[in-house]
């Protein structure tokens, strides 16, 4: 897999969310846990329905989620 420029704050929201594991987020997402490890990782980018997927299981925006870096 190809590094991704995305960054995320899934583990920080796992925790804040009663410490969910990531099997936890696997099972509500539809995928399994090494999935959810190499996102977390940013080993890999999610597709954009993942992604709203994940945004949605901590009902939090898109934005809060996932980041990508501007031109600096």
């Amino acid at each position: 897999m190809k590094p991704t420029k995305v960054t995320n704050r899934i583990k920080a929201l796992r925790f804040a969310n009663g410490e969910m594991t990531q099997a936890e987020l696997a099972t509500r997402i539809g995928v399994t846990r090494q999935t959810v490890i190499a996102i977390e990782q940013g080993r890999y980018s999610p597709s954009l329905e993942m992604a709203f997927q994940i945004a949605r299981v901590f009902n939090a925006p898109l934005d809060d989620v996932f980041q990508y870096p501007g031109d600096e």
